[in-house]
């Protein structure tokens, strides 16, 4: 299993052999697109898959190259969550404790933890099923795209597990509201695409034959922006997401102070002025 390295030169897009289940490419400069591309499992996640997701996004969070990152599966579903028939034969073959089963399980949270905390922005293309781990991650991302074939399913309560899982019962709530988050993760049932769009899961619902290219022009409109306040915006949004009133607006006061000090800044002053487009460097 591998993953085409971080830093492939943009425009190029990664092609890979029949083992590779997360694929990196580079369909617009300085927009990386991560696909999980296990199509024939619904892209359902194994353990190494995993660390591997995690390892990618980690790596493209320091590359420096990616401004945008856009993260979408292959075939007919975003992610179907874990790989339930590899996991129960894993089980049936050899007894875990919980110690055991605890570590694989903030594995599976780590994924969400480094989407969270890189810099960039990302994106999520979601085409089909996005369930349990899937939807997770869809969650994580800063701003989620839908298919009309989109269809989110936090099924893990139908098979006697909490529905709380990878950052699901902190996402939901917060994008839906808390009665909708409980129904929503109580009852098990599925949230399919129009209904997503109507409370708000996602930022909007395109046909699925033009998800990626409508996922990519959000992708490069955040890219004309300066790569300083894109970062900070991100960071503080996360942060007053849990703050307090009081504690938002310091947070607020203090970054504004911050991104006024850049040359990006001066530079989009220096354009407004002269009725151009800035030129952006990340200083």
């Amino acid at each position: 299993m591998s993953t085409e390295p971080a830093d492939t030169p943009p425009g190029a897009t990664a092609t890979g052999d029949a083992d590779e289940s997360v694929v990196v490419s580079w369909p617009r400069p300085s927009v990386a697109q991560v696909t999980l591309s296990r199509p024939g499992r619904l892209n359902a996640l194994t353990f190494a898959m995993v660390e591997e997701l995690s390892d990618t996004f980690a790596r493209l969070g320091t590359g420096g190259r990616a401004r945008v990152i856009v993260l979408t599966g292959a075939g007919r579903a975003f992610c179907a969550g874990l790989d339930l028939a590899g996991h129960v034969q894993s089980t049936m073959t050899r007894r875990r404790g919980p110690a055991e089963r605890l570590r694989g399980q903030e594995r599976f949270a780590a994924m969400v933890r480094t989407i969270r905390a890189i810099p960039q922005p990302v994106v999520a293309a979601v085409n089909g099923a996005a369930a349990g781990a899937g939807m997770a991650l869809a969650l994580a991302a800063d701003v989620r795209v839908a298919a009309a074939s989109a269809r989110f399913h936090v099924a893990a309560v139908k098979i006697g597990l909490s529905a709380g899982e990878c950052g699901i019962s902190y996402h939901l709530p917060r994008y839906v509201g808390s009665s909708r988050a409980f129904e929503i993760m109580l009852t098990g049932r599925p949230v399919d695409g129009a209904e997503a769009d109507r409370i708000g899961l996602v930022s909007r619902v395109v046909d699925d034959a033009d998800l990626l290219d409508r996922t990519l022009d959000t992708a490069e409109a955040i890219c004309s922006n300066s790569p300083f306040a894109v970062a900070m915006t991100k960071k503080i949004m996360w942060a007053n997401l849990e703050a307090g009133f009081d504690a938002a607006i310091e947070l607020e006061n203090r970054t504004q102070i911050l991104a006024s000090m850049t040359a990006d800044s001066a530079e989009a002053m220096q354009a407004f002025i002269e009725k151009r487009p800035p030129v952006f460097t990340g200083e």
